[in-house]
This record gives structure tokens, sequence and C-alpha cells, in this order.
């Protein structure tokens, strides 16, 4: 019974997700209080431990709201100020080939995005982007979701990764492992795998739209720039999994794609690995009805008013500003970290601690920075407040879901703290998987998390719901808990390939309405290709024997 039970907060949520369509700000709520009711009437949980847990998850997610609303609000900062125009408007006299513009725009562009808000707006702000410069707006969706994957790991300054180590930071250390050594070990096989993928998706990601849309119907456009799009493959993938390496979770993204840009735009202007003829889309008299925009959009009128350093500035300084207090050698790192509030035993329930390194968030820097860009592009008070509201709208629904998830996790780990001596919620659900799939459970374990991003549309909220079940089943089965955990963080990354509310907002971003279901088929291809790909990784990093507990 208790098996059945267990399972039954998760299993709503992903009913009224999938089936009712319902959002997630209302779906949270509703599997946090069928949780409170599980945890009290059947593992006997005392009500006010209960309170105490759900109050430490609440504080918890508060920590990864002050990033996510420091992310959304640099950039609507960028937005309202110029700035982002600015940026928007270097990017139409770099080349007239739309293969190449694709290669910079929707897979540099929008993984630097990624890395710095993440969220839903790297595809939202480069899909208008690449259909501004004569793409199809289908095309231009299809593009940049496919392509946002490998930088959704460790986007936003590395937060669905962090979220996934958060998760699961008391269970790392009842396995006696050590835990800087795990984040480090997961990391490293996070980045590994999506490297991997990442060196041929953008020309896997061209084969498809040339196939699609191009006038040829065929990959060969594609295949007549391979040795460009696998430099722009691996000008990126490479320092991102150097800097992974070295630095942890939160720059890879960021930096990883700020020094692919570098690299790949210059020689795009030189014509490096360019063939000679231009190849273009057709022109938008032969497009088929259903790559146009059905919904007319509001023209947009690109301010380049702004210099190109002052509209990138505030990015350059949060890339320094990560890059000097993330290496000890700076002598800042330990320093940042102690700055710390703590509030000892919740609702006087003894042991539930919560401590938050407040200056530590990257959310504290992006509002720091957002901040200083006001004086920096002499916004006025109007373009501040538009700024501010337009945040608050964006982060809402985000808030109220977050709050509710991490709260639901933690009571979920907790429920082992019961009279009954029953174990937790957490794991009684990864026995049952374990027993359901045993020596096979590699081979699920990525689709767990494509299956919590495809859902709730964030890497994430996948990361924050499954992980913690990921590791117990690790553990259970003698798994490498380091690659299991690894592949659900970028299982949830290819999900977003596919993720209803992630395609939902993209297409509206360029007009596009009913399209949702033929872009998931479409974008089901490389899914699978990556997915696959990555499974192959694991079987190879256990048979090494990476990461094993």
């Amino acid at each position: 019974m208790f098996s059945v039970l267990a399972f039954v907060p998760i299993l709503l949520i992903l009913a009224l997700l999938i089936f009712f369509n319902i959002p997630a700000k209302k779906v949270m709520p509703v599997g946090w209080f069928v949780c409170v009711i599980l945890a009290v009437a059947f593992w006997q949980i005392r009500p006010l431990d209960v309170a105490a847990y759900s109050l430490f998850g609440a504080l918890k997610g508060f920590d990864v709201l002050v990033t996510i609303f420091g992310a959304i609000l640099l950039l609507n900062t960028l937005s309202f100020s110029g700035g982002m125009g600015a940026i928007s408007n270097m990017f139409h006299g770099i080349t007239p080939d739309h293969r190449i513009q694709a290669l910079i725009i929707g897979w540099l562009f929008v993984s630097f995005i990624e890395g710095a808000a993440g969220f839903g707006t790297p595809s939202a702000l480069a899909a208008p982007l690449l259909v501004g410069l004569g793409f199809p707006p289908l095309a231009a969706v299809m593009f940049t979701l496919i392509c946002n994957a490998t930088a959704v790991a460790f986007g936003v300054v590395g937060l669905p990764t962090i979220t996934a180590f958060s998760a699961i930071e008391a269970e790392v250390a009842a396995a006696a492992l050590s835990g800087d050594r795990f984040r480090a070990a997961t990391t490293a096989a996070i980045a590994f795998m999506h490297a991997m993928v990442g060196i041929i998706l953008p020309l896997i990601t061209l084969a498809l739209v040339t196939k699609f849309f191009g006038k040829e119907k065929s990959i060969r456009p594609a295949l007549a720039v391979a040795p460009f799009a696998i430099f722009a493959g691996l000008a990126f993938v490479a320092p991102y999994f150097i800097i992974a390496v070295t630095l942890g979770p939160e720059l890879p993204s960021l930096l990883g794609s700020l020094i692919g840009m570098a690299i790949v735009v210059p020689a795009a202007k030189k014509g490096f690995l360019i063939p000679e003829k231009a190849w273009r889309f057709p022109e938008e008299k032969d497009w088929a009805p259903d790559w146009r925009a059905t919904v007319k959009m509001p023209e947009k009128h690109i301010d380049s008013s702004m210099g190109m350093v002052k509209a990138w500035l505030p990015y350059i300084f949060i890339a320094v500003i990560l890059t000097v207090t993330r290496i000890p050698a700076f002598g800042l790192t330990s320093f940042i970290q102690g700055l710390t509030l703590r509030i000892p035993n919740l609702l006087g329930v003894q042991g539930v601690t919560y401590e938050m390194q407040w200056a530590w968030l990257p959310g504290t820097v992006f509002i720091l920075v957002s901040l200083l860009t006001i004086p920096l592009h002499k916004m006025s008070p109007q373009k501040v407040k538009g700024s501010l509201i337009a945040t608050g709208k964006q982060v809402s629904g985000a808030a109220v879901a977050m709050i509710f998830g991490v709260a639901l996790v933690q009571l979920m780990l907790n429920t082992k703290e019961n009279p009954l001596a029953l174990p937790s919620m957490m794991t009684t659900m990864a026995s049952a998987l374990t027993h359901v799939f045993g020596a096979a459970y590699t081979f699920i374990a990525p689709f767990i998390g494509t299956l919590g991003t495809l859902v709730s549309g964030s890497n994430t909220m996948s990361n924050m719901l499954f992980t913690p079940m990921q590791f117990e089943s690790a553990m259970m089965l003698d798994l490498s808990p380091v690659v299991i955990v690894a592949l659900q963080c970028v299982g949830g990354g290819i999900g977003c390939m596919v993720s209803i509310n992630g395609i939902v907002a993209t297409c509206a971003t360029v007009g596009i309405q009913g399209a949702e279901g033929k872009i998931i088929r479409r974008d089901c291809i490389p899914m699978v290709i990556y997915v696959g790909v990555i499974i192959l990784i694991a079987y190879v990093m256990m048979a090494l024997g990476i990461g094993k507990a």
C-alpha cells in the first residue's frame, strides 16, 4: 500500500499538467497539500514537523527564486534600456547565409541567453531575430528549441544542476560520499555527456531545417557547411567542458557561449570554412501555410544608437564577478560563502535549520548588475518601472510553483522521520522503480528527466522533483550515483526541445498558433538521438567504474 501512496503526489502533479493542462503554479500547491495529508495520515508525521519541513523547503525555494528574479530582471533591464536591441542589431551584418546565421544566433546566442537568463527566454529572444533575417517562423522556432538543449543543465548560472545537488545534499552525506567530490564529478559527467552531443547537434539541427524548409528539401545544404557547423559546435562545447571541470556548474554555458561567439563571429565575417555561395530560405511567397505566422506581430524598432561595448558591459560584469568570486586563488570565495543568513530549528523542530549564503547566490550578482545598468545605460524612471513590472509578472507564477514544489520534495524526503520506522516517500518510490526496471534503470533515467521538463517546462523543476528518486535508485541498484544524477540533469535539458510550455511561449513570440504538435513530432527526432547517445556514454562511464559509490 505504501508503495502506491508514495507515488500519489507526483502522479497527481503529472496528470494535472499533462492531461488537464493546468499551470504549474496551481498544480504544485495541490501536490503539496496531498503530500501533507498522506504524511500525517499514513506516515504519522506530527503536523508541526510537517509544517517545519515544508517551511524549510519553501525557504530553499526562495534561494532559487532570488536567482530567477535577478536573471529576468537583468534581461528586462537590458530590453528597456535598449541594450538588447543593440545586441540584436549586431547579428544583422555578419553574413547573408541563413545557415551561418542560424548557427550564430540559434546555437551560440541561444546558449548565451540560456546561461544568463534561462526559463524560456533564449528561444523567445532568438526566434524573432531569425524571423527578422528572413527565416520561416516555424523553422526559427524549431532550430532555437533544439539547439538550446546543450546549455540548459548549466543555464541561469548553473541553477538546474545546483538545484539537483541541493535536493540530495542530505542523501549524499548519508551515503558517506564527499559532497564536494560528488558535485565536481557529476558536473564533469554532465558536461562530458552534453559536450559529446553538442559537437554535432548544430549540424543535425541544420540538416533537419534544410530538409523540412529548404528549396531542395534535402540535407545537402547543411552538409555543405558541415565543417563550419562542427567548428561552431566545438567553439562552444570545448570551453564549456573545461569551465565545468575547473570552475563548476555556474559558468559553462555563460562563458562557453561568450568564448564561442568571440571565435565564431570573426571567423564568419572572414568567410572561414563557409562556401562562397550563400544559401537562403525560399522567398516568403513560396512558404507553405504552416511555416507562416498566423497572428500579425507588432513591428519592432531596434534602437542601434547604443554602442556594442556598452550594451554587452552588464554581461561582462557578471562574467567577471562570478569568475573572480568562484576561483579560490583570488581569495574571495571563503569570505563570500561565509556571509550567511541562518534560522536554526524552524518552528522549534530540532535539526531543521535553514541557511542562506545570500552573497554567494548568483541572483545577488544579477540584481547588483541590474542596478548598475540603470545609470550606465541612462534609463529613465519610466523604463526602470516598466522593467520591474515586467519582471514581477514573469516571476510571480514561477514563485508559487517553486516554493510549493521544493516544499513538496523536502516533505517527501523527510517522511523518513516517522514513528513507524517506514522509509521515506522518496525511498519508497525508488524501491518500486528499481524493482520494476532493475538492470535497465540506466536506460530509463534520462527519460525521467525529459518527462519532468516536458510537463513542467523547466529543467530546474524536473531536477527538483526527480533527482532524489534517481539518487536513491542508483544506490539501491549499486549503480554510479554520479552517472545516474548526470543522466537526470542531461535528460532534463533535452526535454526542453519538446517542453510544451517552451514551445507555446516561443511560438507566441513569432505569431504561430496551432503548430505545437508538429514541432513536438519533429523535435522528437533529435531528442531520441540525443538521449540514445548519452545512454551509450553512461554505460561506458559505468563500465569504467566512474562515480561508483
